[in-house]
C-alpha cells in the first residue's frame, strides 16, 4: 500500500506539500546572491529564442553549475503570475471555475496585457474542451480557486506582443501550446519543455514531487495559476516558444495538399495531437506493432490514429461508453481513408472495440478476458504496447471508491493495472492519463516479472507540434475528427456537462470564442452542426 495522504482526498497533497515548500523557498530565497551596488535591476524575464534555439547544448556529461539550482529558482520567483491588467481598463468574457461541477461565464473579466517581455496577447478564435478539464470540473485536482479563467486548448490570431518577442508578430494565425516553457533552461535545451523550470512557480508542487513541472495554461495554481484561453484574450508567456505560426507551415506544404489547417484542427495543435503523438512515442508505437488503448477519449482516439498512421498492424480500444466505440469505428475517426476506401501508405491496420460493462470492477476483468480472446494466434499472446490514457478519477472497483472517498489514495491505478496485465511480456506500457498524486495496489509486481517498460509524461507539445501541423496540413492526421460538438463560449457550461456525463454522444467539445453573442447558460441557442466541415452532433 503507498503512503497515506494526510488529510482527505487531493486536499492532502496540498497539506502534504505546504511546510516543506515554504522552507525550501525560504532555503532557495536566502541562497540568492545579493546584487552588485549600483548594478541596473536585471528585467525579469529574459528575451526568449525559439524552442530548439538559444544556448548552445551542454554535453550529456558535462557537470551541471553548482548556480543552477538558485538561477532556476529566482526565475521562477520573477515569472508574473497573473498577468497584469490592460491599463485601458477592458474586459472580456471568460470562463471561470467557481467549484465542483461548477464553471459560469463572466463578462467583466479584466483583458491581459502584454507584462513581461516576452509576451504575446491572443485573441481567441477556437477553444477546446478537454478531457482533463474534467478533472477540474469534478474537483480531482488540487490547486483550483474560485475565479481561476479554465482552458488550454486554443488557436488564434496575435494582438500584441513584447519587446522581447522575435518570431510572432500581430496578425499572425497560431496555436496555443498548453504548457508553458522558457525555451532555455537546462530542460528545454534537451526538448523536455514539461519539465520547464521557469514557468511554473508552485513550491507545493515542487515540495510534493521532489521538482516542478512546467506551468500550464488553465490547469491549476500547482501549475502556475496561470489563466486559461476559454476566453476572448490569453496572455502567452515566452511566446516565441509557446506559440506555433501556421502561415509558414500552410505555406510549405501547400504544394503537397493545399496546406489549409483549419480553425479547428490548429486548436488541438496545442495539447490532443502532440499528446496522442506523445503516447505513441514513450511507447515507441512502430511499425507492425500491436498496441492496446485503454480509453476512447479524445486522447484515446487520436492515440490510435497515430498509432496507425505510424505504422501499427493490430489496435484494440477498450472503454466503457458504447458510443464512443462506435464512433471510433466511422471512417476517418482512427483509421484515415481516402474516398471511403482504406488508405495503402501506411497499410491498412485492423481495429478492435472492447466495451467495459457494468459499474464494478467485474467488467473490467471481463474486458481483460476479451483482449486475450483477441489476442489469440498472435506471437506473443499479447498486445507490444498498452496505452493509458483514461487518468486519476474513473474509479470502477468498490475498493478503490471507497479508498477515494476515504482520502487513503488521490488517484485510481485500475487502468494502469489493465495496461499492466494486457501486455505482452517484455512490452511496453504508455501512460498519458492524468495523475495527481498517490494510488494504491499498483501491480509492481507485473511491472518487474513480466520485464515491462513503463513511461509517462505530460505531452513536449513544442517538441512536436511544427512535425504534426505539417502531417495535419497534407491531411496525413486529423484532430478535429474527434469533434462532437461545436458551442459558442456562452454555452461552455452545458459543453462540460455534457462531456462529463458522456450524454448525446459527446466525445469532443470545440468552443466558438470569437463568435460572441448567443444564449447564456439556461438559454437556447443554436449548435453549429458542422465544424468547417467536420459533422458534428446539433445540441437542442
Amino acid at each position: 500500500m503507498s503512503g497515506m495522504m494526510p488529510g482527505r482526498g487531493v486536499e492532502g497533497l496540498d497539506k502534504l506539500a505546504i511546510g516543506a515548500a515554504e522552507k525550501k523557498k525560504q532555503q532557495q530565497e536566502a541562497a540568492l546572491p545579493p546584487p552588485s551596488p549600483g548594478a541596473a535591476p536585471e528585467s525579469p524575464i529574459p528575451p526568449t529564442p525559439p524552442a530548439g534555439a538559444g544556448a548552445a547544448r551542454p554535453a550529456a556529461d558535462s557537470p551541471t553549475p553548482a548556480t543552477a539550482p538558485a538561477g532556476a529558482a529566482r526565475a521562477a520567483s520573477l515569472t508574473t503570475v497573473p498577468p497584469k491588467a490592460d491599463p485601458s481598463g477592458a474586459t472580456m468574457r471568460a470562463l471561470v471555475w467557481r467549484g465542483k461541477k461548477h464553471v459560469a461565464l463572466v463578462r467583466d473579466h479584466p483583458k491581459p496585457c502584454v507584462t513581461d517581455p516576452a509576451d504575446a496577447v491572443v485573441r481567441v478564435g477556437k477553444a477546446a474542451i478537454c478531457g482533463s478539464d474534467l478533472h477540474l470540473y469534478g474537483s480531482s485536482m488540487p490547486g483550483m480557486k474560485s475565479g481561476d479563467v479554465l482552458g488550454h486548448e486554443a488557436m488564434g490570431v496575435v494582438e500584441s506582443v513584447g519587446p522581447g518577442v522575435k518570431s510572432v508578430r500581430p496578425g499572425d494565425r497560431v496555436a496555443v501550446s498548453f504548457d508553458l516553457a522558457c525555451g532555455a533552461c537546462f530542460f528545454c535545451e534537451r526538448g523536455l519543455f514539461t519539465a520547464c523550470d521557469v514557468t511554473n512557480p508552485s513550491a507545493a508542487q515542487g515540495a510534493a514531487y521532489g521538482g516542478r513541472t512546467s506551468g500550464a495554461l488553465g490547469y491549476s495554481h500547482l501549475t502556475g495559476g496561470h489563466w486559461g484561453v476559454d476566453a476572448e484574450y490569453a496572455r502567452v508567456p515566452f511566446a516565441d516558444t509557446n506559440l506555433l505560426p501556421l502561415a509558414p507551415i500552410e505555406k510549405e506544404e501547400g504544394a503537397a495538399a493545399g496546406g489549409a489547417i483549419t480553425d479547428a484542427q490548429a486548436a488541438l495543435l496545442g495539447d490532443v495531437l502532440p499528446t496522442a503523438w506523445t503516447a505513441c512515442e514513450l511507447g515507441e508505437v512502430g511499425p507492425r506493432d500491436y498496441v492496446v488503448v485503454f480509453g476512447a477519449g479524445p486522447i484515446g482516439l487520436v492515440t490510435a490514429q497515430c498509432a496507425a498512421h505510424r505504422g501499427a498492424r493490430r489496435i484494440v480500444l477498450v472503454d466503457p461508453v458504447e458510443g464512443r466505440l462506435a464512433f471510433a469505428r466511422r471512417p476517418g475517426v482512427v483509421l484515415r481513408s481516402k474516398d471511403g476506401a482504406p488508405s495503402s501508405s501506411p497499410p491498412p491496420c485492423r481495429l478492435d472495440c472492447v466495451h467495459v460493462s457494468g459499474s464494478g470492477g467485474a467488467g473490467m476483468e471481463a474486458a481483460l478476458r476479451e483482449v486475450a480472446r483477441l489476442s489469440e494466434g498472435e506471437p506473443a499472446g499479447a498486445p507490444d504496447v498498452a496505452v493509458e490514457a483514461v487518468g486519476m478519477h474513473y474509479a470502477r472497483a468498490l475498493h478503490h471508491r471507497l479508498q477515494l472517498a476515504a482520502g487513503l489514495e488521490t488517484d485510481s491505478a485500475e487502468a494502469l493495472n489493465a495496461c499492466l496485465r494486457a501486455v505482452r511480456k517484455g512490452g511496453r506500457v504508455s501512460v498519458v492519463g492524468v495523475f495527481a498524486g498517490s494510488a494504491n495496489g499498483v501491480l509492481l509486481g507485473a511491472f518487474m516479472e513480466k520485464g515491462l517498460t513503463l513511461r509517462g509524461s505530460q505531452a513536449p507539445v513544442q517538441r512536436y507540434w511544427r512535425e504534426l501541423a505539417a502531417k495535419v496540413a497534407r491531411g496525413e492526421l486529423d484532430p478535429s475528427a474527434v469533434v462532437t460538438h461545436a458551442l459558442p463560449l456562452e454555452r461552455a457550461a452545458d459543453g462540460f456537462r455534457l462531456f462529463d456525463e458522456k450524454r448525446d454522444g459527446c466525445v469532443k467539445v470545440l468552443l466558438d470564442v470569437a463568435g460572441g453573442g448567443g444564449g447564456g447558460e439556461g438559454e437556447e441557442a443554436a449548435a453549429a452542426d458542422t465544424v468547417e466541415g467536420v459533422p458534428v452532433v446539433a445540441l437542442l
